[in-house]
């Protein structure tokens, strides 16, 4: 039997937690977001109506791609074999870090060093364990 990975089993339940409250935390968003988007439409201010549910959907989405991705990595720590899939997720979880920045950049918020190094801090330990299980498969 093949020894699990302890770096990728940790980051995949934090990921897991954090995925799980960012969801919960998400649907609030996007339904608060939908009617503050509606009165925002209602006087005129589109940009701002789309630019709200836009970046709600995008933290909603960026939750589910957490969630998904601790799963895969808690599932698939004693399977060397499945890291490809762990590193596919550990990407996708910090692309959706950057877009969320990036969106938060083109919106005028400033730019926040400690935003992107927590944004991206879980998904770089998940990749350093999907890329110590690759490692393993040879």
């Amino acid at each position: 039997m093949e020894k699990s990975n302890k770096f990728l089993t940790v980051t995949g339940i934090l990921m897991i937690i954090g995925g799980a409250i960012g969801i919960i935390l998400g649907i609030a968003v996007v339904a608060c977001a939908g009617v503050v988007a509606g009165w925002a439409a209602e006087v005129g201010e589109v940009e701002l109506a789309g630019t709200l549910l836009l970046g709600s959907i995008i933290l909603l989405v960026s939750a589910v791609v957490q969630f998904v991705a601790g799963i895969i990595g808690v599932a698939n720590a004693k399977k060397p074999e499945k890291a490809m899939v762990c590193i596919v997720f550990g990407i996708l979880t910090a692309l959706t870090a950057i877009v969320g920045q990036l969106i938060n950049l083109g919106n005028g918020v400033a730019f926040d060093i400690l935003g992107w190094i927590l944004g991206l801090a879980l998904p770089v330990l998940y990749l350093i364990g999907a890329f110590q299980n690759k490692a393993k498969a040879g």
